[in-house]
Protein backbone atom coordinates (compact mmCIF):
# COMPACT_ATOMS: atom_id res chain seq x y z
CA UNK A 1 0.00 0.00 0.00
CA UNK A 2 3.04 2.29 -0.38
CA UNK A 3 2.08 4.13 -3.24
CA UNK A 4 -1.45 5.50 -1.04
CA UNK A 5 -0.98 7.92 1.78
CA UNK A 6 -3.60 7.81 4.87
CA UNK A 7 -6.45 10.60 5.62
CA UNK A 8 -5.19 12.97 7.52
CA UNK A 9 -7.29 12.55 10.72
CA UNK A 10 -8.66 9.61 12.31
CA UNK A 11 -10.99 8.69 15.10
CA UNK A 12 -12.07 6.11 17.61
CA UNK A 13 -14.51 3.89 15.73
CA UNK A 14 -15.71 2.18 19.08
CA UNK A 15 -15.09 -1.13 17.85
CA UNK A 16 -11.82 -3.08 19.39
CA UNK A 17 -10.71 -4.80 16.27
CA UNK A 18 -11.45 -1.55 13.77
CA UNK A 19 -9.58 0.91 15.73
CA UNK A 20 -9.34 4.09 13.81
CA UNK A 21 -11.61 5.24 10.75
CA UNK A 22 -11.50 8.70 9.12
CA UNK A 23 -12.44 11.54 11.21
CA UNK A 24 -15.50 12.16 8.49
CA UNK A 25 -17.00 8.25 8.51
CA UNK A 26 -19.33 6.78 10.73
CA UNK A 27 -19.45 3.03 12.09
CA UNK A 28 -23.12 1.78 12.03
CA UNK A 29 -25.02 -1.83 12.87
CA UNK A 30 -26.06 -3.28 9.51
CA UNK A 31 -29.87 -2.93 10.48
CA UNK A 32 -29.35 0.82 10.53
CA UNK A 33 -27.44 0.79 7.44
CA UNK A 34 -30.14 -1.49 5.26
CA UNK A 35 -33.66 -1.33 4.95
CA UNK A 36 -34.18 -5.09 5.45
CA UNK A 37 -32.61 -8.38 6.26
CA UNK A 38 -34.24 -11.46 5.93
CA UNK A 39 -34.03 -15.27 4.10
CA UNK A 40 -34.81 -16.84 1.06
CA UNK A 41 -37.40 -18.82 0.94
CA UNK A 42 -36.48 -22.28 2.89
CA UNK A 43 -37.64 -25.43 0.94
CA UNK A 44 -35.95 -27.77 -1.71
CA UNK A 45 -35.48 -25.50 -4.57
CA UNK A 46 -35.64 -28.16 -6.85
CA UNK A 47 -39.73 -28.35 -6.42
CA UNK A 48 -39.90 -25.09 -8.25
CA UNK A 49 -37.55 -25.68 -10.71
CA UNK A 50 -38.77 -25.72 -14.68
CA UNK A 51 -36.73 -25.89 -17.81
CA UNK A 52 -39.39 -23.33 -19.31
CA UNK A 53 -39.30 -21.03 -16.73
CA UNK A 54 -38.63 -17.42 -17.04
CA UNK A 55 -38.28 -16.47 -13.47
CA UNK A 56 -34.08 -16.63 -12.37
CA UNK A 57 -33.79 -18.77 -8.74
CA UNK A 58 -30.64 -18.50 -7.06
CA UNK A 59 -29.11 -21.24 -4.70
CA UNK A 60 -25.46 -21.04 -2.87
CA UNK A 61 -23.95 -22.51 -5.18
CA UNK A 62 -24.24 -19.98 -7.37
CA UNK A 63 -23.23 -17.44 -5.48
CA UNK A 64 -19.43 -16.39 -5.55
CA UNK A 65 -17.14 -13.66 -3.53
CA UNK A 66 -18.27 -10.20 -5.32
CA UNK A 67 -20.55 -11.98 -7.98
CA UNK A 68 -22.75 -14.13 -9.33
CA UNK A 69 -21.84 -17.14 -11.88
CA UNK A 70 -25.16 -16.48 -14.33
CA UNK A 71 -24.49 -19.83 -16.09
CA UNK A 72 -25.53 -21.58 -13.39
CA UNK A 73 -28.58 -20.27 -12.33
CA UNK A 74 -32.10 -22.30 -12.78
CA UNK A 75 -35.42 -21.35 -13.21
CA UNK A 76 -38.66 -21.25 -12.13
CA UNK A 77 -42.57 -20.81 -13.77
CA UNK A 78 -44.64 -17.09 -12.96
CA UNK A 79 -47.29 -19.40 -11.27
CA UNK A 80 -43.92 -20.43 -8.73
CA UNK A 81 -42.93 -17.68 -7.93
CA UNK A 82 -46.46 -16.03 -6.76
CA UNK A 83 -45.19 -18.40 -3.60
CA UNK A 84 -42.21 -16.90 -3.34
CA UNK A 85 -42.91 -13.05 -3.03
CA UNK A 86 -40.61 -12.65 0.27
CA UNK A 87 -37.81 -14.15 -1.68
CA UNK A 88 -37.88 -11.72 -4.50
CA UNK A 89 -34.60 -10.05 -5.15
CA UNK A 90 -34.19 -6.65 -6.77
CA UNK A 91 -31.17 -5.08 -8.52
CA UNK A 92 -28.72 -3.80 -6.04
CA UNK A 93 -29.90 -6.20 -3.55
CA UNK A 94 -27.15 -8.33 -2.43
CA UNK A 95 -27.42 -11.90 -1.34
CA UNK A 96 -25.26 -13.74 1.27
CA UNK A 97 -24.53 -17.50 1.71
CA UNK A 98 -25.66 -18.36 4.80
CA UNK A 99 -24.83 -21.74 5.70
CA UNK A 100 -22.01 -24.11 4.40
CA UNK A 101 -19.64 -20.68 3.43
CA UNK A 102 -21.45 -17.90 5.72
CA UNK A 103 -20.52 -14.20 4.62
CA UNK A 104 -19.99 -15.26 0.74
CA UNK A 105 -21.70 -12.18 -0.47
CA UNK A 106 -22.57 -10.85 -4.45
CA UNK A 107 -24.80 -7.74 -5.49
CA UNK A 108 -28.25 -8.64 -7.83
CA UNK A 109 -27.23 -7.31 -11.05
CA UNK A 110 -29.82 -5.79 -13.46
CA UNK A 111 -30.08 -9.08 -15.05
CA UNK A 112 -31.49 -10.91 -11.89
CA UNK A 113 -33.67 -7.72 -11.15
CA UNK A 114 -37.14 -10.07 -10.31
CA UNK A 115 -35.51 -13.25 -9.64
CA UNK A 116 -35.84 -14.85 -6.33
CA UNK A 117 -33.68 -17.17 -4.11
CA UNK A 118 -33.73 -20.11 -2.27
CA UNK A 119 -32.00 -19.83 1.67
CA UNK A 120 -29.81 -17.39 1.25
CA UNK A 121 -29.26 -14.14 3.53
CA UNK A 122 -31.14 -11.32 1.53
CA UNK A 123 -29.66 -7.70 2.41
CA UNK A 124 -32.02 -4.95 1.05
CA UNK A 125 -29.93 -2.37 -1.30
CA UNK A 126 -28.35 0.41 1.46
CA UNK A 127 -29.40 3.83 2.28
CA UNK A 128 -26.08 5.16 2.63
CA UNK A 129 -23.33 3.43 0.68
CA UNK A 130 -23.41 1.99 -3.34
CA UNK A 131 -24.31 -1.70 -2.42
CA UNK A 132 -20.67 -2.66 -4.37
CA UNK A 133 -18.80 -1.10 -1.40
CA UNK A 134 -20.59 -3.23 1.19
CA UNK A 135 -20.45 -5.81 -0.66
CA UNK A 136 -16.60 -5.40 -0.31
CA UNK A 137 -16.96 -4.77 2.99
CA UNK A 138 -18.35 -7.81 3.81
CA UNK A 139 -16.41 -10.33 1.24
CA UNK A 140 -13.23 -8.17 2.26
CA UNK A 141 -10.61 -10.04 5.05
CA UNK A 142 -11.95 -7.73 8.18
CA UNK A 143 -15.57 -8.56 6.65
CA UNK A 144 -14.65 -12.16 6.82
CA UNK A 145 -13.21 -12.10 9.99
CA UNK A 146 -16.49 -10.49 11.35
CA UNK A 147 -18.90 -12.98 10.27
CA UNK A 148 -16.57 -15.98 11.89
CA UNK A 149 -17.23 -13.28 15.10
CA UNK A 150 -20.88 -13.42 14.29
CA UNK A 151 -21.65 -16.72 12.84
CA UNK A 152 -22.99 -19.94 14.99
CA UNK A 153 -23.47 -23.31 14.90
CA UNK A 154 -21.09 -26.33 15.85
CA UNK A 155 -21.92 -28.88 13.00
CA UNK A 156 -22.25 -26.68 10.02
CA UNK A 157 -20.83 -23.09 10.10
CA UNK A 158 -23.70 -20.85 9.32
CA UNK A 159 -25.24 -17.01 10.17
CA UNK A 160 -28.82 -16.00 11.03
CA UNK A 161 -30.81 -12.56 10.13
CA UNK A 162 -30.83 -12.23 14.19
CA UNK A 163 -26.26 -12.48 14.20
CA UNK A 164 -25.67 -10.62 10.51
CA UNK A 165 -28.33 -7.70 11.37
CA UNK A 166 -25.26 -6.84 14.60
CA UNK A 167 -22.42 -6.84 11.43
CA UNK A 168 -20.45 -3.39 11.78
CA UNK A 169 -20.29 -1.56 8.79
CA UNK A 170 -18.05 1.69 7.79
CA UNK A 171 -20.03 4.45 6.26
CA UNK A 172 -17.58 7.00 3.86
CA UNK A 173 -19.83 10.15 3.25
CA UNK A 174 -21.54 9.99 -0.33
CA UNK A 175 -19.19 11.22 -2.14
CA UNK A 176 -16.15 9.45 -0.78
CA UNK A 177 -18.23 6.00 -0.91
CA UNK A 178 -18.70 6.61 -4.90
CA UNK A 179 -15.00 7.27 -5.39
CA UNK A 180 -13.71 4.39 -3.25
CA UNK A 181 -16.11 2.08 -5.16
CA UNK A 182 -14.61 3.35 -7.96
CA UNK A 183 -11.08 3.12 -7.24
CA UNK A 184 -11.70 -0.86 -5.94
CA UNK A 185 -13.72 -1.85 -8.96
CA UNK A 186 -10.90 -0.64 -11.09
CA UNK A 187 -7.99 -1.69 -9.47
CA UNK A 188 -9.49 -5.17 -8.82
CA UNK A 189 -10.35 -5.65 -12.18
CA UNK A 190 -6.74 -4.67 -13.03
CA UNK A 191 -5.30 -7.00 -10.70
CA UNK A 192 -7.83 -10.05 -11.76
CA UNK A 193 -6.57 -9.26 -15.21
CA UNK A 194 -2.94 -10.43 -14.21
CA UNK A 195 -4.35 -13.47 -12.57
CA UNK A 196 -6.69 -14.83 -15.42
CA UNK A 197 -3.36 -14.25 -17.60
CA UNK A 198 -1.40 -16.24 -15.18
CA UNK A 199 -4.27 -18.72 -14.93
CA UNK A 200 -4.32 -19.26 -18.59
CA UNK A 201 -0.44 -19.83 -18.23
CA UNK A 202 -0.55 -22.56 -15.86
CA UNK A 203 -3.56 -24.47 -17.95
CA UNK A 204 -0.79 -23.75 -21.30
CA UNK A 205 2.09 -25.33 -19.37
CA UNK A 206 -0.03 -28.23 -18.04
CA UNK A 207 -1.12 -28.46 -21.59
CA UNK A 208 2.51 -28.61 -23.06
CA UNK A 209 3.84 -30.59 -20.49
CA UNK A 210 1.49 -33.62 -21.05
CA UNK A 211 1.70 -33.39 -24.93
CA UNK A 212 6.27 -33.16 -24.19
CA UNK A 213 5.45 -36.51 -22.08
CA UNK A 214 2.24 -37.98 -24.52
CA UNK A 215 4.78 -37.56 -27.54
CA UNK A 216 7.90 -38.60 -26.17
CA UNK A 217 6.24 -41.84 -24.47
CA UNK A 218 4.77 -42.75 -27.86
CA UNK A 219 6.81 -41.73 -30.60
CA UNK A 220 10.50 -41.33 -28.77
CA UNK A 221 13.07 -39.23 -28.38
CA UNK A 222 14.72 -39.87 -32.26
CA UNK A 223 12.83 -37.74 -34.73
CA UNK A 224 14.65 -39.71 -37.57
CA UNK A 225 13.38 -43.20 -36.20
CA UNK A 226 11.44 -45.28 -38.83
CA UNK A 227 7.58 -45.71 -37.69
CA UNK A 228 4.65 -48.08 -37.97
CA UNK A 229 1.32 -48.12 -37.86
CA UNK A 230 0.47 -49.45 -33.86
CA UNK A 231 -2.91 -50.86 -34.57
CA UNK A 232 -4.58 -48.33 -31.95
CA UNK A 233 -6.29 -45.32 -33.11
CA UNK A 234 -5.71 -43.48 -30.29
CA UNK A 235 -1.96 -44.42 -29.68
CA UNK A 236 -1.13 -43.95 -33.62
CA UNK A 237 2.11 -44.67 -34.78
CA UNK A 238 5.07 -45.79 -33.02
CA UNK A 239 9.31 -46.04 -34.00
CA UNK A 240 9.38 -49.24 -35.92
CA UNK A 241 11.16 -51.40 -33.79
CA UNK A 242 9.07 -51.10 -30.76
CA UNK A 243 6.48 -53.70 -29.75
CA UNK A 244 2.94 -53.21 -28.60
CA UNK A 245 1.08 -55.26 -26.04
CA UNK A 246 -2.19 -55.15 -24.09
CA UNK A 247 -1.27 -54.16 -20.42
CA UNK A 248 -2.93 -57.83 -19.71
CA UNK A 249 0.13 -59.36 -21.38
CA UNK A 250 2.85 -57.55 -19.36
CA UNK A 251 1.25 -58.49 -16.11
CA UNK A 252 -1.23 -58.90 -13.42
CA UNK A 253 -4.63 -56.62 -12.41
CA UNK A 254 -5.65 -56.91 -8.71
CA UNK A 255 -8.35 -55.12 -7.29
CA UNK A 256 -8.08 -53.54 -3.57
CA UNK A 257 -8.73 -54.45 -0.06
CA UNK A 258 -12.19 -53.95 1.24
CA UNK A 259 -12.18 -53.99 4.50
CA UNK A 260 -15.35 -52.75 7.62
CA UNK A 261 -15.02 -48.97 8.45
CA UNK A 262 -14.06 -49.27 12.09
CA UNK A 263 -10.60 -51.28 11.12
CA UNK A 264 -9.10 -47.91 9.82
CA UNK A 265 -7.24 -45.32 12.00
CA UNK A 266 -4.24 -47.58 13.14
CA UNK A 267 -2.41 -50.69 12.26
CA UNK A 268 -0.53 -51.16 8.83
CA UNK A 269 0.59 -48.46 6.02
CA UNK A 270 -2.66 -48.19 3.94
CA UNK A 271 -2.46 -46.65 0.53
CA UNK A 272 -5.71 -44.50 -0.20
CA UNK A 273 -7.55 -43.10 -3.19
CA UNK A 274 -6.60 -39.91 -2.74
CA UNK A 275 -2.69 -41.18 -2.83
CA UNK A 276 -3.30 -42.16 -6.07
CA UNK A 277 -5.16 -39.30 -7.84
CA UNK A 278 -2.84 -36.55 -6.30
CA UNK A 279 0.41 -38.05 -7.22
CA UNK A 280 2.42 -39.41 -10.09
CA UNK A 281 4.65 -40.98 -7.98
CA UNK A 282 2.95 -43.27 -4.94
CA UNK A 283 4.10 -41.43 -1.71
CA UNK A 284 6.34 -43.89 0.69
CA UNK A 285 5.04 -41.99 3.89
CA UNK A 286 0.79 -42.77 3.39
CA UNK A 287 -1.10 -40.95 5.74
CA UNK A 288 -3.90 -44.42 6.38
CA UNK A 289 -3.70 -46.74 8.18
CA UNK A 290 -5.91 -50.15 8.77
CA UNK A 291 -6.07 -53.23 10.77
CA UNK A 292 -5.28 -55.72 8.14
CA UNK A 293 -4.51 -59.28 8.32
CA UNK A 294 -0.82 -61.24 7.43
CA UNK A 295 -2.91 -62.84 4.55
CA UNK A 296 -4.40 -59.26 3.74
CA UNK A 297 -0.60 -57.70 3.53
CA UNK A 298 0.36 -60.53 1.20
CA UNK A 299 -2.06 -60.80 -1.08
CA UNK A 300 -2.48 -56.84 -1.04
CA UNK A 301 1.26 -55.63 -1.07
CA UNK A 302 2.74 -52.55 -2.48
CA UNK A 303 5.64 -53.01 -4.20
CA UNK A 304 8.49 -51.31 -6.26
CA UNK A 305 7.29 -51.19 -9.70
CA UNK A 306 3.62 -51.33 -8.97
CA UNK A 307 1.17 -49.60 -10.94
CA UNK A 308 -1.79 -48.50 -9.06
CA UNK A 309 -4.88 -46.94 -10.96
CA UNK A 310 -7.79 -45.18 -9.63
CA UNK A 311 -11.14 -47.89 -10.30
CA UNK A 312 -14.52 -46.21 -9.14
CA UNK A 313 -15.67 -42.37 -8.79
CA UNK A 314 -18.79 -40.15 -9.27
CA UNK A 315 -17.35 -39.34 -12.61
CA UNK A 316 -15.73 -40.67 -15.72
CA UNK A 317 -13.07 -37.97 -15.64
CA UNK A 318 -11.73 -39.26 -12.30
CA UNK A 319 -11.13 -42.54 -13.43
CA UNK A 320 -7.77 -43.92 -14.31
CA UNK A 321 -5.51 -41.54 -12.84
CA UNK A 322 -2.16 -43.25 -11.97
CA UNK A 323 0.47 -43.60 -9.26
CA UNK A 324 3.71 -45.70 -9.75
CA UNK A 325 5.58 -47.23 -6.55
CA UNK A 326 9.41 -46.26 -6.93
CA UNK A 327 9.95 -47.98 -3.52
CA UNK A 328 8.05 -51.01 -2.01
CA UNK A 329 6.28 -50.05 1.58
CA UNK A 330 6.47 -53.12 4.21
CA UNK A 331 3.36 -54.56 5.08
CA UNK A 332 1.22 -52.15 3.50
CA UNK A 333 -2.41 -52.69 1.96
CA UNK A 334 -4.52 -50.37 -1.03
CA UNK A 335 -7.89 -49.37 -1.12
CA UNK A 336 -10.71 -51.17 -2.83
CA UNK A 337 -10.71 -48.33 -4.95
CA UNK A 338 -8.16 -48.88 -6.41
CA UNK A 339 -6.67 -51.58 -9.14
CA UNK A 340 -2.82 -52.90 -8.94
CA UNK A 341 -0.90 -53.57 -11.57
CA UNK A 342 2.14 -55.56 -10.52
CA UNK A 343 4.50 -56.32 -13.86
CA UNK A 344 5.57 -59.91 -13.81
CA UNK A 345 7.99 -59.15 -16.72
CA UNK A 346 11.43 -57.35 -16.85
CA UNK A 347 9.84 -55.20 -20.10
CA UNK A 348 8.66 -52.09 -18.12
CA UNK A 349 10.81 -49.94 -16.15
CA UNK A 350 9.16 -48.11 -13.36
CA UNK A 351 10.25 -44.64 -14.48
CA UNK A 352 8.80 -45.27 -18.00
CA UNK A 353 6.19 -46.40 -16.13
CA UNK A 354 5.61 -43.20 -14.10
CA UNK A 355 5.12 -41.28 -17.19
CA UNK A 356 3.63 -43.44 -19.75
CA UNK A 357 0.36 -44.22 -17.30
CA UNK A 358 0.34 -40.69 -16.78
CA UNK A 359 -0.01 -39.59 -20.08
CA UNK A 360 -3.07 -37.67 -21.30
CA UNK A 361 -3.53 -40.49 -23.56
CA UNK A 362 -4.69 -42.71 -21.45
CA UNK A 363 -7.17 -40.00 -19.92
CA UNK A 364 -8.84 -40.00 -23.47
CA UNK A 365 -8.90 -44.23 -23.55
CA UNK A 366 -10.95 -44.77 -20.28
CA UNK A 367 -12.92 -42.05 -20.87
CA UNK A 368 -13.69 -43.31 -24.56
CA UNK A 369 -14.30 -46.77 -22.94
CA UNK A 370 -15.54 -46.55 -20.08
CA UNK A 371 -19.49 -47.49 -19.06
CA UNK A 372 -21.26 -45.21 -16.79
CA UNK A 373 -23.93 -46.52 -14.71
CA UNK A 374 -24.36 -45.22 -11.00
CA UNK A 375 -20.92 -44.59 -10.57
CA UNK A 376 -18.19 -44.66 -13.28
CA UNK A 377 -16.02 -47.61 -12.81
CA UNK A 378 -12.42 -49.20 -14.78
CA UNK A 379 -12.76 -53.08 -14.89
CA UNK A 380 -9.51 -55.41 -14.72
CA UNK A 381 -10.93 -56.47 -18.31
CA UNK A 382 -10.76 -52.90 -19.77
CA UNK A 383 -7.68 -52.04 -18.31
CA UNK A 384 -5.87 -55.30 -19.28
CA UNK A 385 -7.19 -54.13 -23.04
CA UNK A 386 -5.24 -51.64 -22.24
CA UNK A 387 -2.35 -50.66 -25.58
CA UNK A 388 1.42 -50.15 -23.91
CA UNK A 389 4.16 -49.29 -26.21
CA UNK A 390 7.10 -50.82 -25.24
CA UNK A 391 11.06 -49.21 -26.72
CA UNK A 392 13.95 -51.16 -25.41
CA UNK A 393 14.74 -50.71 -21.55
CA UNK A 394 17.63 -48.12 -22.77
CA UNK A 395 15.93 -45.99 -24.63
CA UNK A 396 13.19 -46.06 -21.73
CA UNK A 397 15.70 -45.21 -19.14
CA UNK A 398 16.62 -42.46 -21.84
CA UNK A 399 13.10 -41.26 -22.44
CA UNK A 400 12.42 -41.25 -18.86
CA UNK A 401 15.57 -39.52 -17.78
CA UNK A 402 14.82 -36.54 -20.75
CA UNK A 403 11.10 -36.54 -19.17
CA UNK A 404 12.65 -36.43 -15.24
CA UNK A 405 14.43 -32.69 -16.85
CA UNK A 406 11.27 -31.27 -18.66
CA UNK A 407 9.13 -32.18 -15.68
CA UNK A 408 11.21 -30.24 -13.44
CA UNK A 409 11.40 -27.38 -15.92
CA UNK A 410 7.48 -27.16 -15.95
CA UNK A 411 7.19 -27.37 -11.90
CA UNK A 412 10.05 -24.74 -12.00
CA UNK A 413 7.46 -22.37 -14.54
CA UNK A 414 4.03 -23.84 -12.25
CA UNK A 415 5.27 -22.59 -9.29
CA UNK A 416 6.21 -19.09 -10.29
CA UNK A 417 2.96 -18.39 -12.01
CA UNK A 418 1.02 -19.84 -8.74
CA UNK A 419 3.29 -17.58 -6.90
CA UNK A 420 2.09 -14.97 -8.67
CA UNK A 421 -1.04 -15.39 -8.50
CA UNK A 422 -1.23 -16.08 -4.21
CA UNK A 423 1.14 -12.47 -4.50
CA UNK A 424 -1.61 -10.97 -6.40
CA UNK A 425 -4.79 -12.37 -4.44
CA UNK A 426 -2.72 -11.39 -1.61
CA UNK A 427 -2.40 -7.67 -3.22
CA UNK A 428 -6.05 -7.52 -3.50
CA UNK A 429 -7.22 -8.94 -0.18
CA UNK A 430 -5.03 -6.10 1.33
CA UNK A 431 -6.24 -3.27 -1.26
CA UNK A 432 -9.82 -4.32 -0.62
CA UNK A 433 -9.11 -3.99 3.31
CA UNK A 434 -7.29 -1.21 3.28
CA UNK A 435 -10.07 1.03 0.92
CA UNK A 436 -13.11 -0.14 2.88
CA UNK A 437 -11.74 0.91 6.33
CA UNK A 438 -10.06 4.05 5.30
CA UNK A 439 -6.86 3.56 5.92
CA UNK A 440 -5.59 4.78 2.70
CA UNK A 441 -6.94 7.74 1.10
CA UNK A 442 -7.71 7.58 -2.29
CA UNK A 443 -10.21 10.77 -2.50
CA UNK A 444 -7.82 12.35 -5.52
CA UNK A 445 -7.85 8.94 -6.98
CA UNK A 446 -8.19 9.20 -10.95
CA UNK A 447 -8.77 5.76 -12.88
CA UNK A 448 -6.24 7.97 -15.96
Amino acid sequence: MGKYKPYPEYKSSGVEWLREVPEKWSVKRLKFAVPDVTVGVVVNPSTYFDDNGKIPFLRGVDVERDSICLRKVKYITEESNEYLAKSQLFEGDLVSIRVGYPGVTAVVPSELDGANCASLLVIRKPHELPSRLLCYQINSQVGIEQIRLLQQGAAQEQINVSDVVNYFVVCPPVDEADIITAFLDHETAKIDRLIEKQEKLIELLKEKRQAVISHAVTKGLNPDAPMKDSGVEWLGEVPEHWEVKPLGYLGVCQNGINIGADSFGSGFPFVSYGDVYKNRILPVQVSGLVESTVDDRKRYSVEAGDVFFTRTSESVEEIGFVATCFKSIPDATFAGFLIRFRPDTRELLKEFSAFYFSSQLLRAFFVKEMNLVTRASLSQDLLKRLSVPIPSREEQEGIAGYLEKKDALFSKLLAKAEGAISTLKERRTALISAAVTGKIDVRDWNKD
